[in-house]
């Protein structure tokens, strides 16, 4: 016998059969059961974001509904994305600020909402992962009403939901950062979004490249998996997202000229400007040769196209390259890029940040070693062991030899010019108590300021390669106010060529130290590179200066005390181009000759300015430094950072130290 349907039941769904059911609720339970029964939309992930993303205003310059077809170009590219094709890697080099970061998360919305499953999301390091999750993860979940089903509010029990770590019904999204071995191996991960691989350091706590150990959590997925590798390029060589890019089969933008239809992609030399005019910007044609103005970009991007210039060596792979040429009108211009092109010249690194972030390309550092002989005839004249007056503090780098210890003492100035003031060799090494106190003695020592004043020593990096525990141990008895002992890296950091500190616990005599020395770590290429560089710079000629004219920031003054041995010395590599077993261009510091002290030397002192923060000194805290030395300020550039400085003012026989306010 059927039971008698309840009357709640025929007033929900008169189409249902009352015979059959016969208790409250059970319509609403057939009707959630046959909604289960159908599969999920067959959506792409840019038409996902285009139905279900919304913009916050307190993450995106144009909040409100996403729009795929505001960036054409980001379509294919999420698409590939898509569970139901078939590339398993997709490799994206480009210019700053293109859409690739929002793409990126749309892809981590359709995830929890579409297709669930183990996700890890990487950053440059842990603190800008929990930045990201902030600004960008958050607002991502609560504009989007899908999404805040599936991902339950922090402040609930058990919800499952924290900074790093945001978990849905049949998946979890594990944010880290590329400095975390932990991070990258905690959990197998189907899709992998590595964001700025450029910017990970070289080794994730010295247990590998970062990249390769989070691949390395999708590879049980098989053809399943999906690895988004996204990144604005760095140096060329070095550059992670390039050496993808290279592999890959290198896909362009190809758009039509609204003249005679030719397809073409962007290149930054067919961009013209009257000099000194960049509102006269356009760009030419490459089939007519007829200028293309900014306003038909619009049209241009909607019917463009991705297409293949190269051979994958993995046919999963697909790579595109996209230069800010193809920002969306609203965003960055073509006159706003002649512009910023214009404000680069004549400065290396202004240049490299231009090819980097607005051209999405390499920047090829020569790294060639200057003419130890032209050096020689540029040196300057000046005692030993005094500093010239626009020198506002000093530092120091020590390098630990078997039978001695070499320093040398290098004054700074605005816009980090430098001048060498001192050359010490500390005979004995690190087995002799004596040479160990011949450094802390230095420590105390001053030098004569060419104003008038004496200057003691900011900060003294050491180098930690060789015994390392001995150089501990001695910085440890010190303190770590006045000393920074250091270990030089390879590689070329963007983010920070000093990082650090982090404790170490060896000792002399082997115990542990739960908080032990503070050892900083230093991207020595980067330095050497700077200092080459900094080095070829043209200067003014004698004349000139006599009559007032400044050198360039960076300018590297030498005594003529300096000897050919020292210059050769400082002269001692150069930087090369090597292919890796893969194929792959690497490029590496190489020694022209064995004794190479003055050039790490200057390398650790200039790592001690940075850790004093010299990089980041803000104006009034160089104007504080010249006013205690009682030097004018200079009219010329700016350093922009900063470092505590000891300033002993003679005004009798007796001395005494007088610290900056910030000291204090």
């Amino acid at each position: 016998m059927s039971a008698p349907s309840s009357t709640a039941s025929r007033r929900s769904d008169p189409g249902l059969d009352n015979d059959v059911i016969g208790f409250d609720g059970a319509a609403a339970l057939i009707r959630a059961w046959s909604r289960g029964l159908r599969p999920d939309p067959d959506l792409t992930v840019s038409s996902w974001a285009d139905l279900h993303r919304k913009l916050a205003s307190r993450a995106s310059a144009e909040p409100g509904q996403y729009r795929t077809a505001r960036t054409p170009y980001m379509r294919e590219i999420m698409d590939r994305l898509s569970p139901g094709d078939p590339t398993q890697r997709i490799v994206f080099m480009k210019a700053a600020q293109v859409g690739a970061t929002e793409a990126g998360n749309n892809w981590i919305g359709f995830v929890i909402h579409q297709a669930p499953g183990p996700m890890l999301a990487v950053q440059p390091t842990v603190e800008l992962a929990k930045r990201n999750s902030r600004q960008r993860i958050d607002p991502l979940i609560d504009e989007s009403p899908d999404l805040r089903e599936r991902v339950k509010p922090a402040r609930s029990r058990d919800a499952g939901n924290t900074m790093l770590s945001k978990e849905f019904a049949g998946g979890i999204l594990i944010m880290t950062g590329a400095n975390s071995a932990v991070g990258l191996r905690s959990t197998p991960a189907r899709y992998i979004f590595l964001d700025e691989v450029d910017a990970y350091p070289a080794s994730a706590d010295e247990e590998g490249d970062p990249v390769t150990l989070a691949e390395a959590r999708s590879l049980t997925f098989a053809h399943r998996r999906k690895v988004f590798l996204v990144s604005t390029p760095t140096i060329r060589g070095l550059s992670r997202i390039e050496r993808e890019f290279e592999a890959s089969d290198q896909r362009r933008y190809f758009v039509p000229c609204p003249h005679c239809g030719a397809m073409q992609w962007l290149k930054f030399e067919r961009l013209l400007w009257e000099k000194g005019r960049p509102e006269t910007t356009e760009y030419i044609c490459e089939g007519c040769d007829q200028p293309i103005a900014e306003h038909h970009k619009t049209r241009m991007l909607e019917r463009g196209e991705w297409r293949v210039t190269a051979t994958a060596t993995d046919p999963t792979t697909v790579g595109y390259h996209l230069s800010a040429l193809y920002s969306p009108v609203g965003w960055l211009s073509w006159q706003r890029i002649a512009r910023a092109h214009e404000a680069a010249r004549g400065s290396d690194e202004a240049m490299r940040a231009f090819r980097n972030t607005i051209l999405g390309e390499t920047w090829m550092e020569t790294g060639e070693a200057p003419d130890w002989q032209r050096l020689a005839d540029r040196r300057e004249a000046w005692a030993p062991g005094t500093v010239p007056e626009r020198g506002l503090f000093l530092t120091a780098g020590a390098d630990v030899q078997k039978d001695r210890i070499e320093v040398d003492v290098w004054a700074w100035g605005r816009g980090l010019e430098s001048w060498l003031v001192d050359h010490l060799v500390l005979e004995g090494g690190p087995g002799d108590p004596a040479c160990w106190q011949q450094l802390t003695d230095l420590l105390g020592r001053t030098w004569a300021h060419g104003a008038g004043q004496h200057l003691t020593i900011a900060r003294l990096a050491i180098d930690t390669g060789y015994e390392t525990s001995a150089v501990y141990a001695w910085s440890r008895q010190v303190g770590f106010a006045q000393v920074a002992p250091v270990k030089g890296v390879e590689g070329f950091t963007r983010t920070s060529p000093v990082t650090g500190p982090t404790y170490v616990d060896a000792t002399v005599a082997g115990k542990r130290l739960r908080r032990g020395a503070r050892l900083w770590t230093v991207a020595t290429s980067t330095f050497k590179a700077e200092t080459y560089r900094f080095l070829r710079q043209d200067r003014p000629t004698k004349e000139e200066q006599a009559a007032g004219a400044l050198c360039p920031p960076g300018t590297i003054h030498l005594p003529d005390w300096a000897d050919g041995e020292w210059l050769k010395q400082l002269t001692a590599e150069q930087l090369v181009t090597v292919r890796t077993k893969r194929g792959f261009a690497r490029l590496e510091w190489q020694k022209l000759r064995e004794r190479n002290e003055a050039l790490d030397t200057r390398v650790y002192a200039r790592a001690a300015a940075w850790i004093a923060g010299a990089d980041r000194w803000p104006e009034a805290r160089w104007a504080d430094l010249e006013a205690q030395l009682g030097v004018a300020k200079q009219d010329g550039p700016e350093a922009g950072p900063g470092t505590p400085v000891h300033v002993e003012r003679r005004t009798s026989p007796r001395r005494r130290t007088v610290r900056s306010n910030y000291m204090r």
